[in-house]
Order: C-alpha cells, then structure tokens, then sequence
C-alpha cells in the first residue's frame, strides 16, 4: 500500500495548530471548536478540518477539539513527543545567536553539539560545546542524529552539506544564503532573512 503524501504545508500548519492550542491551555481551555481553533491559527475552518483529516478523525461534531486531546496527538504526528536530538554547523554570529536561544527544548529539540572550523574560537554563553568538524560524522553516527541547523557561510555550504548527508543527516534548517543540492530523501528547509525582508519591502511599497 502506497504511504500517504502530506503537503509540506499542511505538516507547517500543523505546528501552527499545536502554538495555538499551546495558547489555549495555558488560558485553561479545554474544549475549542473548528471555528476558534482556525482563527486562532490564522487559517479557514474547512483548512483546518482538511489539514487534521490526513491524521484521523478528531473532535466531536458540536463539540469541538479536545485541547489536551488534540495536542499530544500532534506532538505524535510530528515526532516531538521526546526531546529529538539536533547538532548545529557554524558557530558564527548567528550560529550562536542560535545556540543561545531556550525555545528548541521548551518545543521538544536538544541542541547536543555544535561545529565550526574555528572550534577553539571563544564564545560567551552559549551553552553547548563547540567542536571541530572532523568530529562531527562520528556524533551523528553515535548520537543517530538526523536533523541539523545549517548556518555557515554559502561558499562552503554545499561542501558542509554534502558531509552532513554522508553522516546520516535526513533533515537540514538551512540559514546559509544557498539552494542546496541533496538527494530525495532528504528535506531541506530554507530560511532566508534577506529574502524575506524583501518579501516585506514589496508589501510596503
């Protein structure tokens, strides 16, 4: 039997769900109805009730979502019901910024260990050790990591990339400025920030 294809957007919207119902239980509320829950995220009621019916049936007509319920049903979906161990590449400026961020674990991610070329680099509260990246095969392999933060120069990323699939790294958050090349099974996701701000510029225009 053939898998199920979800959309890459519908598995982004997913995680949207999961914030606002994040929301709604820190405001005690139990019970949300279609209508709510797809305001709360930003979507149409008939986008919400498409996007969960790839996953099941959920809720109870007139009712609504369970909060609680639907919640650790999506931490399921999206294989964030235990910390999922995660290594970033490039402990520049914005590697560190990242590494200095407390959200990855609050949302169910362990950043283990970080690489850089210039490893005994001094850096100041990042919280995670930072090591040379002849070393880092032999943690992904050890540690079976299978995502990884990009954030090196777009010179090398290719190059930094192509190591990471040879490790055995089948998802890459790619902050480097550059259309990675990697083969179908593994998913690359791009943030660009000048991209995006010039998204933004054309808007305001």
């Amino acid at each position: 039997m053939a898998k199920l294809v979800i959309p890459r957007k519908t598995v982004y919207r997913l995680s949207v769900y999961y914030r606002a119902l994040q929301r709604l239980k820190a405001n005690s509320v139990d019970t949300v109805s279609s209508a709510a829950l797809s305001k709360a995220a930003g979507v149409k009621p008939t986008q919400l009730r498409k996007d969960l019916a790839y996953f099941g049936q959920f809720g109870t007509r007139g009712l609504g979502y369970n909060v609680d319920a639907l919640c650790v049903r999506l931490t399921d979906v999206l294989g964030t019901t235990q910390l999922q161990p995660v290594i970033l590449v490039g402990a520049g400026h914005l590697g560190s910024a990242l590494l200095r961020y407390p959200g990855f674990a609050k949302e169910g991610f362990e950043v283990i260990a970080a690489f850089d070329a210039e490893a005994n680099r001094k850096r100041r509260g990042i919280g995670v050790k930072v090591l040379p990246m002849e070393k880092l095969e032999e943690v992904v392999r050890k540690r079976q990591v299978k995502m990884a933060i990009l954030a090196v120069p777009a010179t090398v990323a290719q190059e930094v990339t192509n190591g990471l699939v040879r490790a055995g790294i089948l998802a890459v958050l790619n902050f480097a400025p550059q259309i990675l090349q990697v083969p179908d099974n593994v998913v690359v996701n791009n943030v660009d920030l000048a991209i995006e701000l010039e998204n933004l510029s054309y808007f305001i225009q």
